[in-house]
C-alpha cells in the first residue's frame, strides 16, 4: 500500500474527468467510477468527479479519485478479518503490472473479482443524523426501527441499526425496511449481509475512534460468486459512503462538521439551481476544501 507521503506526491493539479485510451472494454460509468471488463475480472478507475443531489459538477476535485481508492484499499485490508473482499490477490502487484503503461492511473485503480453484485446497499446507522434525523422527528424511528422519545440531532444511538436501500441506476435510492430487504435477498444471504454489515461497522468505529473520529454512520455494499459465498464490493469507509465527525468538539443537539461533501450540497443549496443537469461548476475554494477534506481523513486514518 502506498504511504500518505507517496499519496501526497501522486496528486495530480487537474481533475481528471473521464478515462480514455486503455486497451480494455468500458462497461459502466457512474458518478465516480469508470468500470473495465477484464473477462474473470474488473478494474474500476476512480476519476475525480464530484456529483450532488444525483448531478455531476462540470468540474472535479484533482486528486479525489486517488484518495478515495486509496482510503478504500487501506479499509479492505483490514476487512479481510471480517469477511472475504472482492480485491484480487496481490492486489497492488497486479494493477502495476496491468498498468504499466498508464501509471498515472495505478494509484486511482482496483483490480477486482468479477462477481454479482446484490440489488441492494447496507445501510448503518450509529447516530442519529441525516435522513435518520428527518425520519426520527416525523415518526420517532427509522424505518422499522422504534427509538427512544427525545433524542436530540446528532445524538448516538442505543445500538447501531442495520437500513437497507435499494440500488437505483439512476435516481435516489430507496429506504426499504429489514423485512423487505430479507424478501429482496432471501433469508440465508439476508442474515449473511445483516451480520456482516454490523461487524464491519464496529471494525470500522473502533479503528475511526483511534484516529479521532466519530463514524456516524456508512454504507456498504456485496457480492457473490458463482458459489454464493459473500464478499464485501465497491468502495469501503471512504468519505463518500460515510459520515465522519471529528471527536473534538462533538455535541449533540446540531449538525456536526464532517469530513463528506455536506458543505458542497450546502453551498449548491444558497444558490439560484433547480437540482437539475446541468450543474453548476464549483468555485476554486469550494474544490480546494473538497480535497483538504478528503486528504485530511485520509491521514488520521493512516497516521495510527
Amino acid at each position: 500500500m502506498m504511504t500518505i507521503a507517496e499519496i501526497r506526491g501522486s496528486l495530480p493539479s487537474d481533475a481528471l474527468m473521464t478515462v480514455e485510451g486503455l486497451p480494455f472494454k468500458k462497461i459502466a460509468s457512474g458518478k465516480v467510477r469508470e468500470i473495465f471488463d477484464l473477462d474473470d475480472r474488473l478494474l474500476i478507475v476512480a476519476t475525480d468527479r464530484i456529483s450532488a443531489f444525483d448531478a455531476i459538477m462540470p468540474n472535479g476535485v484533482p486528486g479525489k479519485g486517488v484518495l478515495l481508492t486509496q482510503i478504500s484499499l487501506w479499509w479492505f485490508a483490514r476487512a479481510a478479518e471480517v469477511m472475504p473482499t472482492h480485491l484480487v490477490p496481490e492486489h497492488d502487484a497486479a494493477v502495476a503490472e496491468l498498468l504499466k503503461d498508464f501509471p498515472q492511473l495505478a494509484a486511482r485503480s482496483m483490480l477486482v473479482r468479477k462477481l454479482n453484485p446484490l440489488p441492494i446497499e447496507a445501510v448503518v446507522r450509529g447516530y442519529l443524523a441525516g435522513s435518520g434525523w428527518k425520519e426520527y422527528k416525523k415518526t420517532q424511528a427509522i424505518l422499522d426501527h422504534a427509538l427512544p422519545a427525545g433524542m436530540l440531532e446528532s445524538q448516538k444511538l442505543p445500538e447501531p441499526i442495520f437500513t437497507p436501500s435499494t440500488k437505483a441506476a439512476q435516481g435516489h435510492d430507496e429506504p426499504i425496511t429489514e423485512a423487505r430487504c430479507e424478501e429482496i435477498l432471501g433469508a440465508e444471504t439476508f442474515a449473511k449481509v445483516k451480520k456482516a454489515t454490523l461487524e464491519l461497522f464496529a471494525l470500522g468505529t473502533k479503528v475511526a475512534d483511534r484516529a479521532g473520529l466519530i463514524l456516524a454512520d456508512t454504507k456498504f455494499e456485496f457480492g457473490t460468486d458463482a458459489a454464493g459465498n459473500l464478499f464485501l464490493i465497491d468502495e469501503v469507509l471512504t468519505p463518500d459512503s460515510s459520515r465522519y465527525w471529528p471527536q473534538e468538539g462533538y455535541a449533540p443537539g446540531k449538525p456536526q462538521p464532517s469530513f463528506d461533501k455536506q458543505f458542497v450540497r450546502d453551498y449548491l443549496e444558497s444558490l439560484d439551481w433547480d437540482k437539475q443537469p446541468p450543474a453548476p461548476a464549483l468555485p476554486a475554494d469550494i474544490v480546494a476544501r473538497s480535497r483538504d477534506l478528503y486528504l485530511g481523513a485520509l491521514e488520521k486514518l493512516m497516521s495510527i
